[in-house]
């Protein structure tokens, strides 16, 4: 069916399904259109077109099919609902009102408003009942599938044949700007070799985008596209026929063994009589007199903005419903916990994202361990060894790698590699797929019961910078393993050198970055990483080996600081070294050089510029006293973010262009991050006026 036939069943047509309660359902559906046009009219700002859209799919999905508590949002077997077109964020949040989540009718009124609930895209743990942070096109749509993964994952290791706790649905909505994004053909392409039948994903399939008709530039076989990935394919759906939407859901809910996309032919802005099927409604209010006369189309008197008669109210509300899912899925669960308690505990322990009992003492006495056994190793290998200790210790840990894991390290002994059928294991090759990978793994950590771990080289955290970004702001706990971090990998070339990568990821708010120096401040930077419930830790580690470096009880313990006093000269330090990675090994050599020489300097390891900062103010000062303004930080990568800490006098070394292919010792003389420049810089700073 194309526009022109979808255009001639608009509002007043007689496609329409069977009630809900004593409500008509396209009454129910235009109560979503009612809130979404005049949320973005007050607003004067925002996306009507796709809510009014997609409106009667979602009246189907919401009111038939899905199942969920408003009443706890948390509730473990809930079904998903994932906005990947989050620009339509306003159907959501409808859904939520008009469902009975905590979400009242003032917080519609103050869409887009600061401190509202209701932002310009959706956005995890601010709204109750959004399951992740849209807005980015495609993204949704790949925490979707991780999401989907988690549900097979914990059913294979949790649910018995007699009783089943993990047995829920993901239910995913895109956009065509979602499907023209990279990130879809990663992750569904990945989702389809895996077979997880269980998440279906509805195509908007509205042929309007900003710049106007999708047809200019988007002209895809997409069922074809999808077919190829293995996927079952529902195809020319009308979008606003609630009896063949809701054939399309029961074909999706068969077939067990394929995702399923659902592609759903609708109209843009769907009873706006005058801007529908058009891109004036895609990202703009409609305007009063519009708003007037889609009121007349749709048959809605009440001209009163954001009014809702109490009957529609009724016929949405899900309260009563939700708690009776719950209340029998908790009966299930009770009669699970008697059959088989150590399972219970333990999903409910993942769950609640609580650590396993006396995690933290056994990670820190590994980590003095490690001080006195180590040994001289790359990064990334202590890294592994580091992943062989723990991970027996950890069951929710989830790893994987983007084609690298032997490079990466992340292939320790007990890992077990997923593959349909079964689910059973905890490690996924994702194959080149860094973006999808991220994303995915976005979608395991919001999902609940894993904390997963991705893996691939430092220089390649460009493909997945903003899957990384929205772990940041979601808060999410995951750890972005990224080795070969540095010129240090030598002869691969700055195709694949690290320079700006580092700073670069520094700058992401709420992002932990860790470079350890050696064995025991990888064990330290694990640590934290475990530990750490609010947000993503990454780790840069070295392709070439470090040397395990000496200190005492105190000094360990400074590692999860972010920033310790590594080497103290016996006198007063009359210059500081600030180094991370593999260059603090040269600021140690140069210390212990000048030394020899009368010269007292002390050297600062700072692993974690993140986890420092956020320390007291006397900490701080202890480590970088403000009166030693002689100060020289060393770090293989771009230079500017050094600047702050070496204040107006100090000096940094550091890598302010591409690498080149060579061994790494000879990248190392060449970019002059050696111990005679080190020490030339050093005497320069000691012989120069405190004025100058």
């Amino acid at each position: 069916m194309d526009s022109t036939d979808l255009l001639a069943s608009a509002p007043g047509a007689a496609n329409r399904s069977a009630p809900t309660s004593q409500v008509d359902r396209r009454v129910c559906a235009n109560a979503i259109r009612i809130l979404a046009m005049d949320a973005v009219q007050q607003a004067n700002s925002g996306h009507p077109g796709m809510p009014m859209g997609m409106a009667d799919i979602a009246e189907v999905l919401v009111n038939d099919v899905m199942r969920f508590n408003p009443a706890n949002p948390d509730w473990p077997d809930r079904d998903r609902l994932i906005i990947s077109n989050g620009h339509g964020c306003m159907l959501q949040y409808a859904l939520l009102h008009l469902t009975g989540y905590d979400l009242p009718l003032e917080e519609l009124r103050n869409f887009r408003q600061l401190h509202s609930k209701t932002p310009g895209h959706p956005e995890y743990g601010l709204t109750p009942g959004v399951e992740t942070t849209t807005g980015p096109l495609g993204q949704g749509l790949a925490n979707a599938v991780g999401m989907a993964l988690a549900e097979a994952t914990l059913a294979a290791e949790f649910n018995r044949d007699d009783e089943n706790i993990v047995d829920h649905w993901t239910w995913c909505l895109v956009g065509d700007g979602c499907l023209m994004e990279g990130i879809s053909h990663e992750a569904c392409s990945l989702a389809g070799h895996l077979g997880l039948g269980k998440l279906v994903v509805f195509y908007d399939d509205n042929g309007i985008s900003i710049d106007g008709e999708t047809d200019g530039w988007f002209s895809d076989d997409t069922p074809q596209r999808f077919e190829a990935y293995g996927w079952q394919v529902v195809r020319d759906v009308d979008g606003h026929d609630a009896e063949a939407i809701t054939k399309a859901i029961q074909t999706a809910r068969v077939d067990t063994q394929r995702p399923t996309l659902i592609c759903c032919k609708t109209v843009i802005g769907w009873g706006s009589p005058n801007k529908q099927g058009t891109e004036g409604v895609h990202g703009a209010a409609l305007g009063h007199d519009e708003i007037t006369a889609s009121r007349k189309q749709l048959g809605w008197a009440d001209a009163t903005p954001f009014a809702i008669p109490d009957e529609i109210y009724a016929a949405w509300d899900k309260q009563d419903a939700g708690a009776a899912w719950e209340q029998e899925w908790q009966q299930r669960y009770a009669c699970y916990a008697e059959s088989y308690p150590e399972l219970a505990a333990e999903f409910s322990r993942r769950q609640a994202g609580a650590l396993p009992e006396d995690w933290s003492r056994h990670m820190m006495r590994h980590l003095h361990h490690i001080q006195v056994q180590g040994a001289d190793t790359a990064t990334r290998k202590a890294s592994k060894a580091m992943l062989e200790f723990f991970a027996p210790r950890l069951p929710e840990l989830f790893g994987g790698s983007a084609d690298l894991s032997g490079s990466n390290g992340t292939d320790w002994n007990g890992h077990v590699a997923i593959g349909a059928p079964g689910y059973s294991g905890n490690y996924l090759h994702y194959g080149v797929r860094e973006f999808g990978m991220t994303a995915m793994a976005d979608g395991l950590a919001l999902h609940g019961g894993y904390i997963p771990f991705t893996a691939t080289f430092l220089t390649f955290s460009d493909y997945a910078r903003n899957a990384v970004r929205m772990a940041a702001l979601m808060g999410t706990r995951s750890i972005l393993v990224y080795t070969h971090d540095s010129i240090g990998l030598g002869e691969d070339g700055p195709t694949h050198q690290s320079v700006e990568h580092l700073s670069s990821l520094r700058l992401i708010p709420n992002l932990h970055v860790w470079r350890p120096a050696d064995d025991v401040e990888t064990v330290a930077a694990w640590k934290a990483a475990i530990e750490r419930a609010d947000g993503p830790t990454a780790l840069a580690l070295s392709r070439q080996d470090l040397p395990h470096l000496e200190r005492d009880v105190p000094t360990v313990e400074n590692i999860l600081r972010g920033g310790y006093v590594l080497h103290e000269p016996p006198q007063s330090p009359e210059a500081l070294i600030i180094a991370t990675g593999s260059e603090v090994e040269i600021a140690i050599a140069t210390a212990k050089t000048l030394a020899a020489e009368g010269r007292a300097i002390r050297v600062v390891s700072m692993p974690c510029l993140d986890l420092f900062e956020i320390q007291d103010t006397a900490y701080r000062e202890s480590v970088l006293p403000a009166h030693i303004d002689a100060r020289v930080a060393i770090e293989a990568g771009v230079s500017a973010l050094w600047r702050y800490y070496v204040g107006p006098r100090g000096r940094v070394l550091g890598v302010d262009s591409f690498g080149e292919s060579a061994p790494a010792a000879d990248l190392y003389r060449h970019f002059g991050l050696t111990e005679a420049h080190l020490a030339k810089a050093l005497y320069a700073l000691i012989a120069e006026p405190e004025t100058a």
